[in-house]
């Protein structure tokens, strides 16, 4: 069997394969995605914060006035995740989604207060989860939208 080898002056180097690819073009695509299964989580949640079955599950769980607040998170919710999903004053958006999950991760998700060792490792398992939400929250605050943006294009335009 004979194997066809290009001489070494027709092959190109890897660098230049990534070059032809377009890398950042297509990196720039990972941006808005990235929002869009950040926003997922919140979006999603967003009828419960309304429903009596979200308000008594909240209360059950120690909020306290959750006749309010739960709906209220709920909007906080709903224009934070819009506005990080549209890119469209992400940092603002992400800074309402930062204030709904601190209070949401120390209240509903209080592990250290579960006497059931299976039940405070779920709940230390979510409050985890909602640290890692947080954390990116910051990232959002800090770099903001990214090139595929609301954001960027109104930048752009000034």
């Amino acid at each position: 069997m004979t194997q066809d080898v290009l001489p070494s002056s027709h092959r190109v180097p890897a660098a230049r394969v990534f070059d032809r690819f377009h890398l950042a073009t297509f990196s720039a695509y990972l941006v808005p995605l990235g929002r869009l299964l950040f926003t997922l989580i919140f979006l999603e949640s967003v009828p419960m914060h309304f429903s009596a079955q979200g308000i008594a599950y909240a209360a059950q769980g120690g909020t306290p006035l959750a006749n309010i607040l739960v709906p209220l998170s709920g909007v906080l919710v709903l224009l934070g995740g819009l506005s990080v999903l549209l890119g469209y004053h992400a940092r603002i958006g992400a800074l309402l989604l930062a204030l709904f999950l601190l209070p949401v991760t120390l209240i509903m998700h209080d592990f250290w207060n579960v006497a059931d060792p299976g039940m405070a490792r779920m709940q230390m398992v979510m409050f985890m989860k909602n640290v890692s939400l947080f954390g990116s929250t910051l990232l959002l605050m800090h770099f903001g939208a990214g090139p595929l943006s609301i954001d960027a294009t109104r930048t752009r335009r000034l």
